[in-house]
């Protein structure tokens, strides 16, 4: 076999037509062979000698895509040191762009013995581990571009690849789960009829199933156990795993974008699967793991903000030019559109706090193709000083967790001030102003895939986790959630009633607030999961998405109307905070919105203190939007009326005086459908309009 020496980067397998380039960081190895994997399970071993700044390469001509291949890194295993070589175990490229088989769990995938830590394991790991695969990059992308949509038109989709498609009853079988059932035309149309403009997937990066849920025969289905930052996952291919599943997911994207859909990919850069100092040897852990990883002050252990059982190092340059390569990776050769960042407060902790200014930030702020797709914070982990909403740099976006909280506290009747619910409905201001941020920071969420689905928000009011394998313990025990009057499944008209009313309380708020919605996957169907909030290894029927027979339900119906309704007025969309006072120029004479008691009355600094705060009417002025248009141009919009009753009492609502003599009634979720025909009601000024109890009303007038 012909060995050449090859370059040094791009780092990875790089195929160009007549043989592939390898090469490899490592700068604790002595030495680094390739190991090229033939389907007898024999291999061939490529030492690679050239070397340059701890990057180990060779070019090998005749190496064609579909070749699986490994590292095994000869060097010292001194876990207190923190150096775990062991040339027994086949690793991972860290670059890999596709990943082949899966992980079959034994002491062989482990550098050390089950029955003496302290002694290292020097059984052969290939047959039981995951192998690299080198792919073909070439791809007949055609048109393709990138919807571009504009945070404020946005619209997000949360959904999980094999959750949403595995029940579809228009896919066909063999693509059901898969990124084909993505790009499946009864998927599509299910999609833009929604209204949704962005598709965030959870976890499409190569995943492990972590060694515990396995044995329990469970699986991380959610994929939060990230070992290929490069390699689409696997197992969601129907199409093969030799690299068909970049073909496979390149022809989900281009399908998604030709509907004007946008693919946002949920990444998981802050830890990996290789857990603690008694975690596998995978890949990271055995090629360098004091440059990869968050050790200790005592190098055997793992600094842990992730709850996993590691962090990646962010200091390390090595780590930032992985993860730097990766996003430039998906977005260039892959064509998404953004990235949500899981438990992105650990990728700020450069050393030990979280610090808004560190390099991570630094270097996606100058990157000029990062820095051009959405950015999306998960703005916690569980380290000290963990919780940052509001506090990241002004390039990016957060999952904002206190809207979240403020919602479902207003509708199940927890006492809290108004005040806070009001900023939450206008876009956070004291979150994202101070910082030259605008509404459209705050991606609005009031359920995701962590947590009670929507129909479990009012069904239950306590987690139901039995399944999981853990006595209930695990998974968030304070859900803000309020079951209606009764625990799970009822026949109960009333109680059944008022949660139908419950989930279109909250689906309306969603839309109506300034910032960007985001919807989790089957909300829309009313998904249960039994009162699993905690649902990460339930791969089943209780987290697919269970499709209706029909798609004509009044819920769904209802969250089309309202998403919608958002898409079509402006005045739902602001790209810039209120001002709470007339907009400067000759379009109106009246505040950009207001704010009123049940009675009419303009509230009061004690209205706002009050407690228990339940009710109130908000004016939104759609002649007085200050922002302008692409053009320049004035954007006038009709102006609306929400009136917000989430007393468990029926109450009166007065139309205030002075902003406009007729009304309509566009929505009201005390009716089944919620949104009223046309010819809906008219009210003037002056009018009393009765709220049922945990209601809302929308009135719009024509600008």
């Amino acid at each position: 076999m012909q060995v050449w020496p090859g370059e040094a980067y791009p780092l990875g397998a790089t195929y160009d037509g007549a043989g592939t380039n390898f090469a490899v960081f490592t700068e604790a190895a002595d030495r680094v062979e390739l190991c090229l994997l033939h389907d007898d399970g024999s291999e061939t071993a490529v030492e690679l000698r050239e070397s340059d700044a701890f990057v180990r390469h060779a070019y090998v001509p005749g190496v064609m895509p579909g070749q699986r291949y490994g590292f095994r890194v000869h060097g010292p295993y001194d876990p207190a040191r923190g150096l775990r070589c062991n040339s027994a175990k086949l690793l991972l490229d860290p670059y890999a762009k596709a990943v082949s088989g899966s992980v079959r769990w034994g002491e062989e995938v482990y550098g050390y013995h089950f029955d003496a830590p302290e002694r290292r394991n020097d059984l052969d790991s290939a047959p039981h581990t995951m192998a690299s695969v080198v792919i073909n990059p070439y791809f007949d992308w055609g048109d393709d571009r990138p919807p571009r949509t504009e945070y404020h038109r946005t619209v997000i989709y949360e959904a999980h690849v094999k959750g949403l498609t595995m029940r579809h009853p228009g896919l066909p079988e063999e693509l059901r789960g898969t990124y084909a059932g993505l790009a499946h035309p009864a998927v599509i149309e299910h999609l833009t009829k929604l209204g949704v403009t962005a598709l965030e997937l959870m976890p499409v990066h190569q995943f492990v199933n972590d060694h515990r849920l396995v044995d329990m025969g469970l699986n991380n289905y959610w994929g939060y156990n990230t070992l290929g930052f490069f390699a689409p996952h696997n197992a969601y291919a129907s199409w093969g795993d030799r690299g068909q599943q970049v073909l496979e997911f390149k022809s989900a994207v281009r399908a998604l974008h030709e509907a004007g859909i946008e693919v946002i990919l949920d990444v998981v850069y802050n830890h990996t699967a290789e857990g603690n100092h008694l975690g596998p040897t995978l890949s990271f852990k055995g090629i360098d793991n004091p440059s990869y990883y968050r050790l200790t002050d005592d190098p055997r252990y793992y600094m842990d903000t992730t709850g996993t059982g590691n962090s990646l190092l962010m200091r390390s340059p090595h780590v930032l030019q992985l993860i730097m390569d990766s996003l430039r990776y998906w977005v260039t050769e892959m064509h998404v559109d953004g990235f949500r960042f899981d438990l992105a407060a650990t990728l700020a902790r450069q050393f030990h706090e979280v610090d808004r200014l560190s390099a991570f930030f630094d270097l996606i702020q100058q990157d000029p193709v990062i820095s051009r797709v959405k950015l999306i914070a998960e703005p916690w982990d569980v380290g000290e000083g963990g919780y940052q909403v509001g506090n990241f740099p002004p390039l990016w976006s957060e999952w904002n967790g206190k809207y979240r909280d403020t919602v479902r506290d207003l509708w199940r009747g927890e006492s809290r001030a108004l005040a806070e619910f009001a900023s939450r409905l206008t876009g956070s201001s004291d979150l994202y102003q101070d910082d030259g941020r605008r509404p459209l920071a705050s991606i609005n969420f009031v359920t995701c895939h962590d947590g009670f689905t929507l129909h479990d928000l009012v069904a239950y009011n306590d987690k139901h986790n039995d399944a999981n394998g853990e006595d209930n313990r695990d998974g968030e025990s304070h859900n803000r959630s309020w079951n209606c009057g009764a625990e799970g499944d009822t026949d109960d008209p009333e109680v059944l009633g008022l949660r139908a009313r419950q989930m279109r309380n909250f689906i309306a708020t969603l839309m109506l607030s300034q910032g960007v919605p985001m919807i989790s996957h089957g909300d829309e169907f009313a998904r249960t999961q039994g009162g699993n909030n905690n649902a990460y290894c339930q791969d089943n029927e209780l987290s697919w998405v269970d499709w209706p027979d029909s798609l004509e339900s009044d819920l769904l119906e209802f969250v089309r109307s309202m998403v919608w309704l958002r898409r079509d007025h402006p005045v739902f969309r602001r790209r810039r905070f209120f001002h709470g006072r007339p907009v400067e120029g000759p379009h109106d004479e009246l505040s950009d919105i207001a704010w009123f008691t049940p009675d009419g009355g303009e509230m009061t600094q004690q209205d706002w203190d009050s407690a228990p705060a339940s009710a109130l009417t908000v004016f939104l002025n759609g002649n007085a939007i200050s922002e302008p248009g692409p053009r320049g141009e004035h954007i006038a919009d009709d102006s609306f009326l929400l009136m917000f009753n989430a007393s468990p009492e029926p109450l009166d609502f007065l139309v205030p005086a002075d902003l406009g003599r007729q009304w309509q009634v566009v929505v009201d979720t005390a009716r089944t459908d919620g949104v009223p025909p046309n010819t809906g009601e008219k009210v003037a000024a002056g009018d009393r309009i009765t709220l049922p109890d945990r209601s809302l009303t929308v009135l719009q007038r024509p600008a």
